[in-house]
């Protein structure tokens, strides 16, 4: 049969069916390929993207949070203002950053004056994010600033980073993607995954978040 298989079956009214198994044996061929090419992968093709010292200071950072940082009580915002500046934070005076959360790098980290990061927030900022003045991230939310190219089979790293404009309130549990801008006074919904920048004054929510409505900020109606 040059070279090629056959298998007889019946089908469920008893007819005989010849079936070949050409296309099981391309998909089988094709499988092993793409395993032989994963395969001669080793730890050398998948360098990390951050330094020794990146690396060092990470470290040594989650050491001093475990210690001084997270132990703090609440009220304590001065003390934990003082620790992430010694790691190059840029954390206005009267911020607020709650003991419970995770700052991936603190160096990459701006907050603004009265600003505030709440209980058991992530903020992975493998890139920048930027909290601005009166801008609230309530608690259990979910600052995402880095992802990676599926569409290459080392998965590098990919890194953008994250605005979060003056008085915006993301609401709890959050996610905010890489690369998203937050504007002024814009509501993110809780349990909303926000994508895409959101407009000033405006209330998003959903997954993905979707505008519900716009208002218009105080000063427009002469309130402050």
């Amino acid at each position: 049969m040059n070279g090629s298989r056959r298998v007889r079956t019946c089908d469920s009214k008893g007819n005989a069916v010849i079936d070949t198994l050409n296309e099981v044996e391309t998909n089988r061929t094709i499988r092993a390929a793409d395993e032989s090419s994963y395969g001669a992968m080793d730890t050398a093709d998948f360098p990390s993207p951050h330094s020794r010292t990146n690396q060092l200071m990470r470290i040594l950072w989650r050491t001093v949070w475990l210690l001084a940082y997270r132990p703090s009580p609440k009220v304590f915002h001065a003390w934990r203002r003082f620790l992430l500046r010694m790691f190059g934070a840029k954390i206005a005076k009267d911020a607020c950053p709650h003991p419970s959360v995770k700052i991936w790098a603190p160096w990459n980290l701006e907050m603004g004056a009265l600003s505030c990061l709440g209980p058991d927030v992530d903020c992975y900022c493998v890139d920048r994010v930027v909290i601005g003045p009166r801008a609230i991230i309530s608690q259990y939310s979910f600052l995402c600033s880095a992802t990676h190219d599926y569409r290459d089979p080392r998965m590098p790293l990919v890194t953008a980073p994250i605005i979060i404009g003056e008085r915006a309130w993301v609401a709890a549990d959050v996610f905010i993607g890489p690369g998203v801008t937050i504007g002024k006074g814009a509501v993110v919904g809780a349990r909303s995954s926000v994508y895409r920048n959101v407009e000033p004054w405006t209330v998003v929510a959903g997954n993905p978040a979707r505008i519900l409505h716009t208002y218009s900020c105080p000063e427009d109606r002469g309130q402050r």
